[in-house]
């Protein structure tokens, strides 16, 4: 493989060396997929925390050929546009990043990590690309429901101040909708029809216009592994519950499986619940409060070689049960 090929030139001459006395189809089968990470609101892909993660990541496969996404290869100009852009338009140039990529966009597939909205963001990815081909996807407190409520900011943020002013003034105005990302994911059910109307983002990936988009499914349905973890203290993301895909209004809250999302199969969570590809799980504490045990476990558990076979998941988990 091609992929493999060029992986295995950026090896270090002692790992090389060491093994050389390894059968090449052994290499082959031990070679982990590369990872792409996506990081959340606030956050930069050059950032220390994303390195160890990186590194983690590394230790947990090694080999592994991990790929931060940017939107700017300047660190503060890629901070800036979690807050400031349109996503459509974040989405095409990273479609056009990995499929472009030497290395990327010549392996089988790719693993993927989503930090908080950087979750939705690779979604929005596989269902409107997917090339290189998504096998697996691990979210940490996504909003794949959007949120009915935008989190406040630091005292000294002024990036977050500012681009939260115009979100509360004028959240379904063009304007803010071609510009500010957070806005872009917002979805309150009070407000519904302006949200369909309106929404830049997150109506069209969640499938929920009239008009339904097949290859949405049709890419989600590919996944091998779908886990979304949410933050069982988590008071940044409004409602926490999104990052299970439920419907929240008030204190009335819908699990994924009674919503017509899921029934009627419009982004295929359905297809994947009942090959057993969809995993609802909890990690204790507040929002991206993230333990190097954990990351560990999930990139031994559903990350690695091109071939492996996964545990698949139980049935549909009622959140409520699950807490």
């Amino acid at each position: 493989m091609a992929w493999l090929t060029t992986i295995f030139g950026l090896l270090t001459a002692a790992n090389l060396a060491r093994s050389a006395a390894v059968p090449a189809s052994t290499l082959i089968d031990d070679t982990p997929l590369p990872l792409i990470i996506w990081h959340g609101l606030g956050d930069n892909y050059a950032a220390d925390g994303i390195a160890s993660v990186a590194e983690l990541a590394q230790e947990a496969n090694p080999g592994t050929l991990v790929y931060v996404i940017r939107i700017d290869d300047d660190a503060s100009a890629d901070r800036s546009a979690t807050f400031f852009g349109n996503i459509t338009l974040q989405i095409k140039k990273v479609c056009e990043d990995l499929a472009t990529h030497p290395i990327l966009s010549t392996a089988p597939a790719v693993d993927a990590l989503g930090f908080s909205q950087g979750g939705q963001l690779l979604r929005g990815y596989i269902e409107r690309c997917n090339k290189p081909p998504v096998r697996s996807l691990v979210t940490f407190g996504s909003q794949h429901n959007g949120v009915s409520k935008f989190q406040a900011c630091e005292m000294t943020d002024w990036v977050c101040k500012g681009a939260l002013g115009l979100l509360r003034s004028s959240t379904w105005s063009s304007f803010v909708q071609s510009r500010l990302v957070p806005a872009q994911y917002f979805r309150d059910l009070t407000q519904y029809d302006q949200y369909l109307e309106h929404s830049n983002f997150l109506a069209d990936i969640n499938n929920e216009r009239v008009l339904k988009n097949k290859t949405y499914e049709k890419h989600m349905e590919s996944l091998e592994q779908f886990v979304m973890y949410m933050f069982e203290d988590d008071t940044t993301v409004i409602p926490k519950e999104s990052g299970w895909f439920a419907e929240v209004i008030g204190e009335d809250i819908t699990p994924l499986v009674d919503t017509a999302t899921y029934k009627e199969n419009w982004i295929g969570l359905k297809t994947l619940n009942e090959k057993g590809a969809l995993s609802f799980l909890t990690t204790p504490g507040r929002h991206m409060s993230l333990s190097d045990e954990l990351l560990t476990k999930v990139f031994k558990d559903y990350y690695g070689p091109y071939g492996r076979s996964f545990k698949k998941a139980g049935e549909a988990v009622n959140w409520q049960e699950e807490l």
